[in-house]
């Protein structure tokens, strides 16, 4: 399911662009999740997922395009698990328990997480790039479950799992940094600038 695109012969409308769902696969649920909501909420379809209050009657029409974006957005061994859904909101449920699972496998999986999440060290040959990609995903994973994890923790968790190399910069921020209001796209600036600066000395120091 895509936005509208007639009008103007480019695939895009005036207010509008065309959307291209994300497909579903049994490792990404999570970001999946992340993305489809912010893309049925661009095509102001999302309340068919999650209506604004318990009375709040639900437009077919808008149902229906939520259920067609879910079918779109799914590999073709799903669709028979959801052929028996009637709305959106059923069809999205029935997905999260699959991928999530009960609340008791829930909590269970939220543990298990935490407990890797804490475990998460940077290796020395690790880059930043690999090492951020690491956290986001554990994070986006336990939050997509329900988990309330704040910021502040992540922040103080990255700040401690670097390796000697990022020692200087970590203490830095530590000792100066406000880690109140800090986030943790401002963290891992500043530990790529530091990755950056050291590549250059190392370079320099080659050529001598």
């Amino acid at each position: 399911m895509t936005g509208n695109t007639s009008g103007n012969g480019n695939g895009q409308k005036e207010g509008q662009v065309t959307l291209h769902y994300p497909m579903l696969s049994r490792e990404n649920y999570a970001a999946w999740a992340i993305k489809m909501k912010v893309f049925m909420m661009a095509q102001c379809v999302w309340e068919a997922i999650e209506p604004r209050t318990a009375n709040t009657a639900i437009d077919p029409k808008k149902d229906m395009m939520a259920l067609a974006a879910i079918y779109q957005s799914i590999p073709e061994d799903l669709l028979l698990s959801l052929s028996e859904k009637k709305s959106a909101k059923e069809a999205w449920k029935a997905l999260k328990i699959m991928f999530m699972g009960a609340d008791r496998v829930k909590t269970a999986r939220i543990q298990t997480l935490k407990a890797e999440f804490e475990s998460l060290n940077m290796k020395e040959t690790e880059g930043v790039d690999e090492f951020t990609a690491k956290v986001n995903n554990i994070v986006s994973t336990m939050r997509a479950l329900g988990d309330s994890i704040e910021e502040l923790y992540v922040v103080k968790k990255v700040l401690r799992a670097v390796p000697n190399k990022f020692l200087q910069i970590a203490s830095t921020l530590e000792q100066f940094g406000d880690l109140e209001k800090m986030i943790v796209e401002e963290v891992i600036g500043r530990l790529k600038a530091h990755e950056e600066r050291m590549k250059g000395h190392g370079e320099s120091d080659d050529r001598k």
